[in-house]
């Protein structure tokens, strides 16, 4: 249980990263929900997660902004009093075939899903060093693991997390802290049904039959969470589709 813990879930107003704030929520976590655009869900999401008899704030976020995101971080431990857990899921696509992309939508997807993951976890450090102990989960992508065919900028961002991960993973051990990621495949999520993708042909391809469900996410990302023996690791959430 995660009882009187703070998460941080950025992408938290929808899809996966609203899954993994009600599934923390459920544990009894603390929750403050980054989102960049529609305050009105992530305030729905901050409603639901307060279900669970705990405290749930939004704030409006852009990961991508290193000032902003310091600014941000500590207004939730001025809020919460401290921050215990990081979960960094907010995440863009600009697809497009690499002899075709425009350079600002390769820089706008590494911005978001890469260096606001390093923004994040350089304002949550020194916090989790004070409290001796912290937990940061990062969300990847197989795209990342065995990339994806008119997703360059998005593969390389996800394969970015991977690496970061792992060195994070090192450099923090010793201060008690762990730092994981979970690397799903298809899930149905407002994301994917944007995404010009033949539903009954990748179902074909998952061994076990079907798309993720953010739930399935969330699950992997609270045992990560609740994990103290795991630190670098990269957890594969796809049906088997990157074996």
């Amino acid at each position: 249980m995660l009882k009187d813990q703070t998460a941080i879930v950025t992408g938290g107003s929808r899809g996966i990263g609203a899954a993994i704030a009600l599934r923390l929520a459920q544990e009894g976590a603390n929750v403050a929900i980054f989102y960049a655009g529609n305050a009105t869900l992530a305030e729905e999401v901050a409603a639901r997660c307060r279900e669970f008899g705990v405290k749930a704030e939004s704030y409006c976020c852009n990961v991508a902004d290193f000032n902003t995101v310091k600014e941000m971080v500590a207004q939730v431990k001025a809020d919460f009093g401290t921050v215990n857990i990081l979960i960094n899921n907010a995440g863009i696509t600009r697809d497009g075939l690499i002899a075709m992309m425009k350079e600002q939508d390769f820089d706008d997807v590494i911005s978001t899903n890469l260096k606001g993951a390093f923004n994040m976890i350089r304002a949550c450090s020194s916090i989790f060093i004070r409290n001796k102990g912290g937990r940061i989960v990062n969300v990847s992508s197989v795209s990342g693991l065995i990339g994806n065919a008119g997703q360059a900028n998005y593969s390389a961002s996800k394969a970015g997390i991977v690496g970061l991960t792992k060195s994070v993973a090192k450099e923090l051990a010793a201060r008690g802290i762990t730092c994981n990621a979970v690397a799903p495949g298809f899930v149905d999520t407002d994301m994917t049904k944007n995404l010009s993708i033949d539903k009954e042909e990748i179902e074909k391809a998952i061994p076990l039959g079907r798309l993720g469900k953010a739930e399935d996410i969330a699950n992997a990302v609270a045992f990560l969470v609740e994990a103290d023996y795991i630190t670098g690791e990269v957890l594969r959430v796809d049906g088997g589709i990157a074996m």
